[in-house]
């Protein structure tokens, strides 16, 4: 993974679901960080969280 890839763990602790306000998880091999009470997933791009609901893919 290059370095403009990498995302700053320690923004995951600030960082909450737009739709539920919750907890979000980060998904290190999909680049994503995971809102599993919004059954949502939010991409990180270059390294920058994508904090969009209309940019989250739906989880199954």
């Amino acid at each position: 993974m290059s370095e403009e890839n990498t995302f700053d763990r320690k923004m995951l602790e600030a960082l909450v679901c737009p739709h539920t306000q919750g907890v979000l998880s980060f998904d290190a091999e999909k680049q994503e960080l995971v809102s599993k009470a919004a059954h949502l997933a939010y991409p990180i791009r270059n390294g920058i969280p994508i904090m969009l609901v209309d940019e989250a893919r739906k989880l199954d």
